[in-house]
């Protein structure tokens, strides 16, 4: 079959699910991923073929994506920073907007820095830090051993972050043999040794500990859980039946509750003249700084995402 006609095919059979041109999109990623192709190998040569062998896998990938499973929980992997996350149903999926929350942290941070990051997840926010900013401390805490599992996991050696294209060994059997239409690559420079990753440690961030390894902190980031159950009614099917709900949703009755535990690790374990930054509700911008003021914090600022948004709470002490 052509590579054509079967993203074709699929996409209309993902019709019910996605829009046709995100439908399309989600087609021409998993094709060029599995295939180890660009994703748009098929408009540049429309006579290239799906091989049989391959067929059966495709198949199989698509099925689960008209379950309504995430892209991203099919190939095992997610785009952040610049680099290829593994991602499991155990973790959230990371977002473009918390690329910022990095970028602003990075902008405060130097070689010696020590960081604490709340609600780690994956540790896309961990990592980032460690590798970006080379000689950076970074700690990630998460009450979940799974999401911490998936964290310490994570593995960034020469050619992290090529981009699309790179072809998603870990989607095919151990036996699967070369993959077909496998674009050439430019010859590589050896790269130095990697950096220290981050430490991962199992913590109830709502629970405030008197004492903490590596305190005190000259940053502390956080992406806790901030999405109210009323607003459950307004989210894809993809999210809620298959994103760890632990990570995402809090009670209308106490939306604010992380942040107020967070303003008080802040304010325990962050150095004097450190600062901090969290990812919150775009609908309770307000009321989150207004915690971190209660709290005693100092410079509290609400700030916008690349959408315009309320999307950000920084801080210093």
């Amino acid at each position: 079959m052509l590579l054509t006609q079967f993203i074709r095919e699929w996409t209309a059979a993902l019709g019910g699910l996605y829009e046709p041109r995100e439908a399309a999109g989600i087609v021409q990623r998993l094709c060029g991923d599995m295939l180890g192709v660009t994703s748009y190998a098929h408009i540049v040569n429309p006579e290239l073929e799906v091989p049989g062998d391959k067929l059966a896998l495709l198949k199989d990938a698509l099925k689960r994506l008209q379950g309504g499973e995430p892209l991203q929980y099919v190939t095992g992997f997610q785009e952040f920073c610049g680099r290829r996350f593994s991602v499991s149903p155990d973790v959230l999926i990371p977002r473009p907007e918390t690329e910022e929350l990095v970028r602003w942290a990075e902008g405060r941070i130097e070689a010696g820095s020590r960081v604490l990051d709340l609600c780690t997840g994956s540790g896309c926010i961990a990592w980032s830090l460690a590798l970006d900013v080379p000689g950076a401390m970074v700690t990630g805490v998460d009450i979940s051993e799974e999401a911490l599992g998936v964290a310490r996991r994570q593995s960034f050696g020469p050619g992290a972050g090529e981009g699309e294209g790179t072809s998603l060994r870990s989607s095919l059997p151990a036996d699967a043999g070369p993959l077909p239409f496998t674009r050439p690559r430019a010859a590589t420079v050896p790269s130095p040794s990697p950096a220290p990753g981050p430490k991962f440690l199992q913590a109830d961030v709502l629970q405030v500990p008197d004492s903490f390894p590596g305190a005190p902190f000259d940053l502390i980031t956080a992406n806790p859980p901030y999405i109210r159950e009323s607003e459950r009614a307004f989210m894809h099917t993809n999210v809620l039946e298959h994103e760890p709900s632990l990570a995402l949703f809090v009670p209308d009755t106490d939306p604010l509750v992380f942040y107020r535990t967070i303003a008080l690790w802040a304010i325990r374990f962050l150095d004097e003249g450190g600062a901090g930054i969290v990812e919150i509700n775009e609908d309770l911008g307000s009321s989150t700084s207004a915690v971190f003021q209660g709290a005693g914090l100092s410079g509290v600022q609400v700030l916008s995402d690349f959408r315009g948004k309320d999307r950000f709470v920084s801080f210093s002490k």
